[in-house]
């Protein structure tokens, strides 16, 4: 039997910024750039009970919350603190999946330490980040590891939630399908439409009927909701892009509006990119058009770091191939490599 841990740290870069500013720990603070068009990386627990959340403008944050401060992120101080976060995490096992610096699974399958109880260890682990670090940090145990993950978020702050092996059936059964990862929000709507709403009614429907519904992905669903997808570490996981999107309630008529989205979703990616410390790993550049008939075009260009110019020309390029569409969402991405800075900074040198 496999003992999964999924440990997620409260608020990260808010906790970090009220651990070493005191002065902000009773106060509504979000993380994120100053100006207007400006995307939000996360916010802490006070400004969240107005609604403020992770990847929203800032202007929307400001509304819901006035008296919401938004700091500067202060990527390399949450980079120092993610690695004496890990070094703990080492102590009890080398298979260790990192999905952030603010989260990662680990398998602690074999670990002997406190006799080999996998809630024990989760807490012994998050005392230690308390202890080194002053952060707290909530954690998720199961026997399956998408389900340790759903259940780090069940007692959040400051807590963990245990899912023994004998209630793993009844958590599935009762589990709201849109908390299982690989379920969007598209995907989500075609399962409402269906009649799917949790485990319970995916296993009703069975096996061959999801297949023909919904394909392969629908196969997998049942899979994961019948306790059959157990998971396992990887300790190699490299990321090979990162995107945003947004779809609109009203299409866009012209390329001038869709120009005029650009700013938003370039700050967008930018910080999602900044929280997950990868802006030195860019090496394309993408963009995504889907028009009112729901036809999507792409178009990228090499390129190692983000730049309007390029993301107007590409955005451009893929209008036009619509004629006069209406345009219902506009993305933009990047492609990553792990020797894309190193090639830039060479490039430099040679020039």
């Amino acid at each position: 039997m496999k003992k999964f841990i999924h440990i997620d740290m409260d608020c990260f870069y808010a906790a970090v910024e009220m651990r070493d500013n005191p002065e902000l720990r009773d106060k509504p603070i979000a993380i994120g750039g100053k100006h207007r068009r400006g995307v939000l990386a996360t916010a802490n627990y006070i400004a969240r009970q107005y609604g403020v959340r992770s990847a929203m403008s800032n202007y929307k944050a400001l509304q819901l919350c006035p008296e919401l401060l938004i700091v500067p992120g202060r990527m390399a101080v949450y980079k120092e603190v993610s690695n004496q976060i890990r070094q703990i995490f080492a102590k009890y096992t080398d298979l260790i999946e990192p999905l952030s610096l603010d989260e990662a699974y680990l398998d602690v399958t074999d670990c002997t330490q406190h006799s080999g109880s996998a809630t024990l260890i989760a807490n012994a682990i998050r005392d230690e980040i308390f202890e080194t670090t002053g952060l707290t940090a909530s954690a998720g145990i199961a026997p399956i590891k998408f389900v340790a993950k759903i259940a780090s978020d069940e007692n959040k702050p400051n807590g963990y939630c245990l899912i023994p092996p004998h209630r793993v059936q009844g958590f599935l059964k009762a589990l709201n399908l849109k908390k299982i990862p690989g379920v969007g929000k598209v995907t989500l709507e075609k399962l409402n439409a269906s009649g799917l709403f949790v485990g319970e009614d995916v296993l009703n429907l069975g096996l061959n009927q999801m297949q023909v519904k919904f394909g392969t992905w629908g196969a997998e669903l049942f899979k994961k909701c019948n306790g059959e997808v157990i998971g396992k570490i990887n300790t190699s996981r490299i990321r090979k892009s990162l995107s945003v999107e947004h779809t609109y309630e009203y299409d866009k008529t012209s390329l001038e509006q869709c120009l005029a989205e650009l700013p938003k979703l370039k700050d967008e990616l930018d910080i999602r990119l900044q929280s997950k410390g990868l802006l030195n790993k860019i090496s394309k550049l993408s963009v995504k058009v889907k028009f009112n008939d729901f036809v999507s075009t792409t178009a990228d260009y090499s390129c190692t770091h983000l730049d309007d110019d390029i993301f107007t020309r590409l955005i451009e390029k893929a209008y036009l191939r619509g004629g006069n569409k209406g345009v219902r969402l506009l993305g933009l991405g990047v492609g990553l490599s792990e020797n894309s800075y190193e090639q830039e900074q060479l490039a430099m040198f040679e020039s």
